[in-house]
């Protein structure tokens, strides 16, 4: 029986819901290590100019220690100051962001996979179900890209010199909004794109061929 739009968009918040309590704490630990670059980075030009400004000279400006974070030393120092709670930092925007992307990608990739299938009970050849997974993944990417900059900037724990800090969803995308302009949240959404389309598109192919029951069947059946 097929589902109506309306299950469709229900199956799918509930799949988006389920990933983003698995998948948040691992893109807050991403989000760091990307962060810890641009910060060492800034507090190294920090340090240079300190040291060619003339007040320098009356007193020795100690070079700026370069160490490797890694995400170990994050998670346990999350885990040390604010718990569990520390992984799930920016919750609230990940869902905002995940659970949309869910509502738009599965309807559409189903919907338009279908266009494919010349028989109902007949499997869409691969390379419908490839290109469903791109324009759906693509299209749910960019539509929620928004949410995607709101996170991001809510997860980032250090800041770099100048860089606002934000209390919540409302207050970082008010605060965007007057200093960035509306473009800033579209920032990124080309490549987000680029890396989603692909991205679904070859797990769909992947799901359809049935390359995992192929590789269940193979395992010693035990009685």
């Amino acid at each position: 029986k097929k589902l109506t739009l309306l299950r469709e968009m229900l199956a799918g918040c509930g799949a988006g819901t389920c990933q983003v309590i698995v998948t948040t704490p691992m893109e807050m630990l991403k989000i760091q290590l990307q962060d810890a670059g641009r910060i060492a980075a800034q507090k190294k030009l920090m340090a240079a100019q300190a040291q060619l400004s003339p007040s320098s000279a009356a007193g020795a400006v100690e070079p700026a220690v370069e160490t490797r974070t890694t995400a170990t030393q994050i998670t346990r120092e999350l885990l040390r100051s604010k718990g569990i709670a520390g992984l799930y930092k920016g919750l609230g925007a990940t869902l905002l962001r995940d659970v949309p992307f869910s509502i738009v990608y599965f309807p559409l990739f189903a919907n338009l996979n279908k266009l494919g299938q010349k028989d109902p009970n007949i499997k869409a050849p691969f390379y419908v179900s490839f290109l469903s997974g791109c324009v759906a993944g693509s299209t749910a990417a960019v539509a929620v890209n928004p949410c995607d900059v709101i996170k991001t900037r809510l997860q980032s724990l250090q800041r770099g010199v100048n860089e606002d800090t934000y209390s919540g969803i409302l207050d970082c995308t008010k605060k965007i909004w007057q200093k960035e302009g509306p473009m800033a949240f579209l920032k990124g959404a080309y490549c987000r794109a680029l890396v989603i389309a692909p991205l679904f598109g070859i797990a769909q192919v992947v799901y359809f061929i049935g390359i995992a029951e192929f590789l269940l069947d193979m395992l010693p059946k035990h009685r």
